[in-house]
C-alpha cells in the first residue's frame, strides 16, 4: 500500500465535524426520508471549481435516478480524501496529477506522464483503500500561477523562470495549503527557485484577482480553467516553462462499496459527464458561477441541458 501522510489535528477535527454533518444533512436527500447509507454521498473540495464539478457528476446520477446527497465546500483534499476512505462520503471529483501525488508521493510520476499512465497508477494507488478510479475526463485544469497584465508589461515576464530574479521583492498570494503542496510554493522553490519575499493567505480565487490588480500580491494561483483569464482580462498566467504541473483531468474517485451497492446504473451516470466533459466546458461552467451568479447546481443543469 502507498504510504500515506500523517493527518494534522485540523484535518482529523475537520474530518470528525464533517462525519457529523454529512450524517445530518446533504442537498438533495428530503430530511427525515434518507439515512447516509441509502444516499450516494458527493462531497466537493472548498473551491468553486470543484464544487460546480462535485454537482455536475451528481446531477447525472440523480438523472439516472438515484438517490443523491451532495455537501459542497467540505475541505481540502487532506479532509475529503480520508472521508472517502473511511466511508463518510461516497464520491468526490478530483485531478490526476494532483490526487496521484497525495495517495502516492514517492511514486515517481513526474510531469510528463501521459494522462492514461498517470490513470493507471491512480488506479493501482487508492485500490487497497477501498475507492476505485473511474474513467477520466478530456478537461483538464492545471495550477496556474498569474500577475496583472499592468506588472507583465512592466517587467517583462512571461515565463515563471522569468521571475527568479524578482522573487525576493514580491509576494505570493494562495490558499493556506499552498504551502505545503508539492505542486505549489515547495514545487515553485524545488523547479524555478522562487525565494518570495511575503506569502499571504487568500480566502478565495476571487480574493486573488483583487489582491493582485490592487497590487497587494505580484504573484497568486489561479487555475488554469478561472473564468476571470482570457481576452483582455487584468490578470494573466504565466508560462510552466519547466513543466512542474502534471496533466490533471477531471477523474471521479468512488468508494467499492458504493458501486457494488449501486452498480452499473452509478458508474455509467459517473462515465457518461467524463464521457462529454471537455476544458471549455468547464470554462464555461466557471463563468456561470463566477461572473454570472449561478449556483453550482444550476450550472450543472443548465449544462446537462445544452444551456
Amino acid at each position: 500500500m502507498p504510504p500515506r501522510r500523517a493527518r494534522s489535528p485540523a484535518a482529523l477535527a475537520a474530518l470528525l465535524t464533517l462525519v457529523a454533518v454529512l450524517a445530518g444533512c446533504g442537498s438533495g436527500t428530503p430530511k427525515g426520508e434518507a439515512t447516509p447509507t441509502d444516499t450516494i454521498r458527493f462531497a466537493s473540495y472548498d473551491f468553486s471549481e470543484n464544487e460546480i464539478l462535485a454537482a455536475v457528476y451528481a446531477e447525472s446520477a440523480r438523472q439516472a435516478g438515484l438517490p443523491v446527497s451532495l455537501q459542497l465546500g467540505v475541505g481540502t483534499r487532506e479532509v475529503v480524501e480520508p472521508a472517502l476512505e473511511q466511508g463518510v462520503v461516497d464520491v468526490a471529483i478530483d485531478y490526476q496529477g494532483t490526487a496521484l501525488r497525495f495517495a502516492d508521493p514517492a511514486g515517481g510520476q513526474d510531469a510528463g506522464t501521459a494522462p492514461d499512465l498517470l490513470h493507471v497508477a491512480l488506479r493501482a494507488a487508492f485500490a487497497p483503500r477501498g475507492v476505485e478510479v473511474l474513467a477520466a475526463a478530456k478537461a483538464e485544469d492545471q495550477n496556474g500561477f498569474a500577475v496583472s497584465r499592468a506588472f507583465a508589461t512592466e517587467q517583462r515576464v512571461s515565463t515563471l523562470s522569468e521571475l527568479a530574479p524578482l522573487a525576493p521583492g514580491l509576494t505570493f498570494g494562495g490558499p493556506p495549503e499552498c504551502r505545503d503542496r508539492p505542486l505549489c510554493l515547495p514545487g515553485l522553490i524545488q523547479v524555478y527557485g522562487l525565494q518570495f519575499k511575503q506569502v499571504e493567505n487568500m480566502p478565495s480565487r476571487a480574493a486573488t484577482v483583487e489582491a493582485l490588480v490592487a497590487g497587494q500580491v505580484q504573484v497568486g494561483l489561479l487555475e488554469t480553467t478561472d473564468a476571470r483569464l482570457g481576452g483582455k482580462a487584468p490578470v494573466v498566467l504565466l508560462t510552466d516553462d519547466r513543466s512542474l504541473q502534471p496533466h490533471e483531468n477531471v477523474v471521479p474517485l468512488v468508494r467499492t462499496a458504493a458501486l457494488d451497492r449501486w452498480g452499473d446504473r452509478l458508474r455509467d451516470a459517473l462515465d457518461a459527464v467524463s464521457a462529454k466533459l471537455t476544458t471549455a466546458d468547464l470554462i464555461n461552467l466557471n463563468r456561470a458561477v463566477e461572473v454570472e451568479g449561478l449556483s453550482p447546481e444550476d450550472a450543472a443543469a443548465r449544462w446537462w441541458h445544452g444551456g
